[in-house]
């Protein structure tokens, strides 16, 4: 069982390198749709392992087995007590970070929403009479185009068109729950921190494209991007977390891209995708066996099964 529990907690390490690839070499709304189901796939695995280990240290004190009533010491390999102890402080970290960093991303975009209906809209633009460059879409039931009056003095009318295909784009895709699964998963594992980025990256790509192809012009499109970035780059933006935007992420890696021809399929993009089902295949499948072994040793220190009680003694995994 311990081994198997190992797999879904190394697992999320191998996940950055592969993300960086996946960006690069797929197109952006398989890319994002990859990392995203992958990327809840680890950390709900890494989890589920942690709890397991938890679980299983537990029953092997007198307290917790009396309470499972078990008649049977629990048949697990030695190695469970001493790992169920750090296994249990990382949970309570994880359990700590995903409220806190759910409740925050919940407040903010909830106080956003509460500036933006007090504001006129025109459809589903939403103006902020801020000399400080902005814009970024915002989720919601309607969802809104938040733009400041100093964005919109630095672009062409053009351009503002571009930048509003590109949060059109967001809101249509509802990218802000693809970051939502990237941002909470980082705290169900230090090794999908580094995978925030290729996920932001992946959600601002895929929105340029469907700007470009709204628009027709992938030159006007890197340029209304480009300029945005720029004029935002010296004011402070008052977009909630969790909110998509036009000018996050690397913007001179999204611009060159638009400036390069549409995206054609790569030969490597198959591998990839194969290698990132399987690191979200193998860690769930991991976790779940892991999770079905201690299972049936319960049932077997609880006399379920008739003289099983000591079966695999040493030997046990």
């Amino acid at each position: 069982m311990t081994g198997l529990l190992l797999v879904p907690l190394l697992a999320p390490c191998a996940l950055p390198l592969l993300a960086r690839h996946a960006v690069a070499r797929l197109a952006p709304g398989a890319a994002l749709w990859a990392l995203t189901l992958t990327v809840l796939a680890l950390a709900c695995s890494s989890l589920a392992a942690l709890g397991t280990l938890v679980l299983a240290g537990l029953l092997r004190l007198p307290l917790f087995a009396a309470l499972e009533e078990l008649v049977h010491p629990l048949n697990a390999n030695p190695v469970v007590l001493p790992l169920a102890a750090p296994a249990a402080g990382a949970l309570a970290v994880c359990a700590w970070k995903l409220v806190r960093s759910a409740l925050r991303q919940a407040g903010g975009l909830r106080s956003a929403r509460r500036r933006a209906a007090a504001r006129p809209t025109v459809g589903d633009l939403c103006v902020i009479d801020s000399p400080g460059p902005d814009a970024y879409a915002l989720p919601g039931r309607p969802g809104r185009i938040v733009v400041t009056t100093g964005m919109l003095r630095s672009l062409a009318p053009a351009e503002r068109e571009a930048l509003f295909a590109h949060e059109r784009a967001h809101l249509a895709g509802r990218h802000h729950l693809h970051l939502l699964v990237a941002e909470l998963a980082a705290h169900c594992h230090p090794g999908l921190r580094a995978v925030r980025p290729a996920v932001r990256l992946a959600v601002e790509r895929t929105a340029d494209e469907a700007a470009a192809a709204t628009t027709g012009d992938r030159r006007l499109t890197a340029r209304a991007i480009g300029r945005a970035a720029l004029a935002a780059s010296a004011a402070h933006s008052a977009r909630p977390a969790g909110a998509a935007g036009a000018t996050s992420g690397p913007v001179p890696q999204r611009v060159a891209a638009l400036l390069g021809p549409p995206h054609r399929p790569h030969r490597l993009a198959p591998l990839l995708g194969a290698l990132l089902a399987l690191c979200a295949g193998l860690s769930l499948a991991a976790a779940g066996a892991g999770a079905v072994s201690l299972h049936q040793r319960i049932e077997i220190a609880q006399g379920e099964v008739p003289g099983a009680a000591h079966a695999g003694g040493a030997g046990a995994p």
